[in-house]
């Protein structure tokens, strides 16, 4: 059966992985994946970001492709999730403030016969000291609540990047180099 036959699903609500695979697959479906995202004891991140997007991948039962994606900040060895509140946020870039991260990023392709495959990105990302001030609006903002490590590189933060080294795309939440090899892989013609 081709590909095609059944559209790719993507197994997100996040709106940037929306916009990303749009830059790849002209028409696909979304169906958000419901799961318990908990870290578990002793799981590293890369084996939690590769299991997140497995499963994502997974749920739901779509007879078709499925595409499940996760991205986790690391500093020092620890996942940073998504922050509950503005204080919890203001937390987590401080933390990040002045050093360097590494960003982890899989993404998982379910095909129609339940085989999958997986790949995963990491980008270090070195971030300068923004001052308190600029922190706190920017927690205040609400926009960090949604976003691992509290911050997306495509908005106001990039202002306090100062270098990445890896995939921005992957930074973002959906590592098009390594997409767009599972899709070709699958018999997709991605852009």
């Amino acid at each position: 059966m081709n590909p095609t036959d059944r559209p790719l699903v993507l197994a997100s609500g996040s709106p940037r992985r929306r916009e990303l695979l749009a830059v790849l697959v002209e028409a696909f479906d979304v169906r958000p994946a419901d799961i318990d995202e908990s870290v578990r004891v002793g799981e590293t991140p890369s084996g939690y970001v590769q299991r997140m997007a497995r499963e994502k991948a997974a749920a739901g039962g779509h007879p078709g492709w499925t595409l499940g994606a996760d991205t986790s900040v690391v500093l020092d060895g620890g996942i940073l999730g998504k922050p509950v509140d503005a204080e919890q946020a203001i937390d987590m870039l401080n933390r990040l403030s002045g050093r360097r991260h590494h960003v982890h990023s899989a993404v998982a392709l379910r095909g129609q016969d339940g085989a999958m495959a997986v790949r995963e990105s990491i980008t270090e990302v070195a971030f300068a000291t923004p001052d308190a001030a600029w922190i706190a609006r920017y927690a205040a903002s609400g926009d960090p609540l949604d976003k691992a490590g509290a911050y997306g590189i495509q908005g106001a933060p990039a202002a306090w990047i100062r270098a990445i080294r890896g995939s921005y795309s992957g930074v973002v939440g959906l590592p098009l180099f390594e997409t767009a090899e599972l899709l070709r892989g699958a018999g997709f013609d991605p852009a």
